[in-house]
């Protein structure tokens, strides 16, 4: 199992969900994704996959933010949201 507590590259992020209680995870999820610069990316970690997130997302943000699956099994899923410019 991929451990998202870990450094990544410089302007790649971590943003481990499993941490967060389900209340808050979406407005968190939207925060995080607020504050990054274009070029920055969230590497987000979950334990499903967030389709009705992702839905969310691109109706907020648009072309603003690709995404872009690293991991997709089962208990384990891995994802890049890259900030466009």
């Amino acid at each position: 199992m991929h451990d998202c507590s870990q450094p990544t590259a410089a302007g790649i992020y971590a943003f481990d969900a499993r941490g967060i209680a389900k209340r808050f995870r979406h407005a968190a999820i939207f925060g995080a994704l607020d504050a990054l610069n274009p070029g920055e990316v969230m590497r987000f970690c979950n334990d499903h996959d967030p389709i009705p997130l992702l839905h969310q997302i691109d109706q907020h943000f648009g072309q603003h933010v690709r995404i872009s699956y690293v991991s997709r099994n089962p208990g384990e899923i891995i994802i890049d949201f890259l900030i466009a410019s």
